[in-house]
């Protein structure tokens, strides 16, 4: 018998006072490796991930993580259960200093060989731990936001566009580091650079105005005719 997913999202219907911004979307993601979120801007990816954390509860349909039902449980409780997220905004306190980020990061687990283990996964914040960290590049806060969502020791690390607003030269940097974490805790992805997210993940869901429009391992949804169609402005 195969092994229940980590995560499973059920035909979730989310809502925006009464504008309606998810149709019945699923989604499954397994104990190790990337899944993409995959779609034009406005296509609901954000509010899918909001759902999932928790800071969004849907209408209707149900998300489930490690078995439970968790639609109505806090956003909190989700975190301490196991579940991480980076948003798509800042998500770093600028007037600290790297070093102070990444100690406010670790006081959830008390752990501070946590902290050890996130230098080495990005050895560039190993530099800059004196650094306030609103000085830093966009791709080394990019870096500073993931490194904290991993100091509460996750098992599903959900991802909003972790290169957005990042030098070409150190997406590729980012993206090797993602694919190295998918290969010791399940990852969620939304990503607007199409070949780097595909690189990355397993399998991936394509949404389209709030509708999955297009799902499967990541080789065949590549070379489906229609994703760029689903994926143009």
């Amino acid at each position: 018998m195969s092994e229940a997913p980590l995560l499973s999202v059920h035909e979730v219907s989310t809502y925006y006072g009464h504008s309606q911004a998810l149709f019945d979307v699923s989604l499954v993601a397994g104990h190790q490796g990337a899944v993409a979120i995959l779609g034009r801007n406005g296509a609901g990816k954000t509010t899918l991930l909001k759902t999932v954390m928790g800071e969004l509860r849907p209408q209707r349909g149900r998300v489930e993580f490690q078995g439970r039902d968790d639609t109505r449980t806090p956003t909190e409780h989700r975190v301490r259960r196991g579940l991480g997220y980076v948003p798509q905004e800042q998500a770093i306190f600028g007037r600290l200093s790297v070093r102070e980020n990444l100690m406010v990061g670790a006081l959830a687990t008390r752990d501070p060989s946590a902290i050890e283990e996130v230098l080495t996964i990005f050895p560039k914040l190993g530099q800059r731990l004196s650094q306030r960290a609103g000085t830093l590049s966009g791709g080394e806060r990019k870096m500073l936001a993931v490194g904290r969502a991993l100091l509460t020791r996750p098992k599903l690390l959900l991802l909003d566009e972790p290169t957005e607003g990042v030098w070409v030269g150190v997406i590729e940097e980012i993206g090797a580091r993602l694919a190295e974490l998918a290969r010791r805790i399940s990852v969620v992805l939304v990503e607007q650079h199409l070949e780097l997210a595909l690189r990355i993940a397993r399998y991936a869901y394509v949404l389209d105005r709030g509708r999955v429009a297009l799902e499967g391992p990541s080789e065949v949804v590549r070379d489906d005719p229609r994703l760029l169609r689903y994926l143009a402005p």
